[in-house]
């Protein structure tokens, strides 16, 4: 399944200046995702991390991550029309610098889920090259009480 940048928009809540999702590749649903981001030059951020060398900032590839794991997390059965969340980050590696004309493809796989909480393996690549890997923490936000 591919989806498109506005397709992605009616399942996770981000919005510009915090959306990094220009759309997805491959997803199957509860399994695995591969995500993709278009670094450029005229994002802020890229020139302002370390001024005149237009990298994007680690920081921003995890989030880059974890809304390509909202994506699956939420294309899955069990939680859609329901929102996810960054619950925590168990592991990351930062391995390259990310420039401004780089694609980034963000692979996420379902590794753990229990209830509304489980763990997802990521690894952002460029050219074939990885540079970071992460593990993540999800929290799906819970049931509504009947009344």
């Amino acid at each position: 399944m591919q989806l498109t940048s506005q397709e992605i928009q009616a399942l996770i809540p981000n919005r510009f200046p915090i959306f990094y999702m220009d759309g997805v590749k491959e997803l199957v649903a509860g399994e695995s995702i591969t995500a993709i981001k278009n670094v450029t030059a005229d994002e802020s951020f890229v020139n302002g991390f370390r001024p005149g060398e237009y990298v994007m900032p680690p920081a921003l590839i995890v989030e880059s991550l974890a809304q390509a794991a909202s994506i699956l997390i939420l294309k899955s059965p069990a939680f859609a029309h329901k929102t996810a969340y960054l619950g925590g980050i168990s592991k990351a590696e930062f391995l390259k610098d990310v420039h401004a004309a780089d694609q980034l493809a963000l692979k996420v796989k379902m590794r753990k889920q229990r209830d509304n909480m489980g763990v997802v393996s990521c690894k952002a690549v460029v050219n074939e090259e990885v540079v970071l890997t992460a593990e993540l923490l999800f929290i799906v936000e819970p049931e509504a009480p009947v009344r």
